[in-house]
């Protein structure tokens, strides 16, 4: 008989792209940024927030290249507050 290609027990990590390195972490290495249907823009920590999301990793030369870049605000098609930016450097500083 066959082995099976995938053990059912092992779960597989989700993988997202980081928008400042563009390289492929697990999910909960990251930090994610929604805009909700209401259309806010928030930092979501539990990932299970509804809305349109970016990811980006702890690293802040990521976040310094997708803020000169815009690409946050293309990519959410929204404005950035500039709240949400401070909660992104704070953010890094306490994991730094």
């Amino acid at each position: 008989m066959a082995e099976a290609k995938n053990n059912p027990r092992e779960k597989k990590q989700p993988e997202r792209l980081c928008m400042g390195c563009n390289e492929k972490r697990p999910k909960k290495e990251l930090i994610r940024i929604v805009r909700t249907p209401e259309g806010t823009i928030e930092l979501d920590f539990t990932g299970k927030k509804s809305g349109r999301g970016a990811y980006l990793c702890h690293d802040a030369h990521c976040l310094k290249k997708i803020r000169k870049s815009g690409r946050l605000a293309r990519m959410l098609e929204s404005p950035i507050p500039e709240e949400v930016w401070d909660s992104l450097e704070e953010e890094l500083t306490l994991d730094g």
